[in-house]
């Protein structure tokens, strides 16, 4: 059973954290002075009964947060907006992006972000969040929107065919891997394939060059 002084100090928590879309433990440190471990412990306590929920190591939203955006119907751009702020910089694309153009038939099963930092898996109660290392010159071809409150940085249509292209370069051999991708690239207009070809370009290899002509996007 916990002393006065925890349930009082718990409930400084929630009522700070209520309309966070996600917090640290910095965030906390502004009441009444507590001592940082026993802040710990206290967030320990609320994430076991349901209270908080744990987004990755240090970094928490309160379950209340997550159900008011539930009844606005918001989750999931709400979960576009975290898969970035847990591990910046990073942008949405890969097969997230390509399912949700059609171009992968796939619904995708994780979210899937290009980082400027080193590969990373992340798994919390919403899902896996896996974050691919690319060089900093290519770290370009997202734009960011506004959904409510969030904003939320996803890889164009052809950045995100880029990067799954380019992180796949040394396992395409020939034109039968393509066709194994099953790629649907009818939507590809010609702005599209111009923007894939900057990439291609940026990027610099022959390789890159060779899938590109492999897609049979030239005519």
């Amino acid at each position: 059973m916990r002393n006065k002084s925890s349930e009082t100090i718990s409930e400084k928590i929630i009522k700070s954290v209520n309309n966070l879309p996600y917090f640290s433990i910095k965030n906390l440190k502004i009441i009444d002075n507590i001592d940082e471990k026993y802040l710990r412990i206290n967030l320990s306590r609320l994430s076991k009964k349901n209270y908080l929920i744990k987004l990755k190591r240090g970094i928490y939203v309160s379950k209340n947060f997550i159900n008011n955006i539930k009844t606005k119907n918001l989750l999931s751009p709400y979960l576009e907006f975290i898969s970035e702020k847990i591990y910046e910089p990073s942008y949405l694309s890969l097969d997230y992006v390509l399912s949700e153009n059609e171009i992968l038939t796939e619904m995708p099963k994780n979210f899937t972000l290009i980082s400027a930092n080193k590969t990373k898996i992340l798994t919390n109660s919403f899902g896996n969040f896996i974050y691919h290392k690319i060089k900093n010159k290519l770290f370009i071809g997202f734009k960011t929107e506004k959904i409510d409150n969030f904003f939320i940085s996803k890889a164009t249509k052809a950045k995100a065919l880029f990067d799954f292209l380019y992180l796949r370069k040394n396992l395409i051999i020939d034109k039968s891997y393509i066709k194994e991708l099953r790629l649907n690239l009818e939507s590809f207009n010609k702005k599209d394939k111009l923007e894939l070809n900057k990439y291609i370009k940026l990027e610099g290899s022959k390789k890159m060059e060779t899938i590109y002509k492999l897609l049979c996007l030239k005519k």
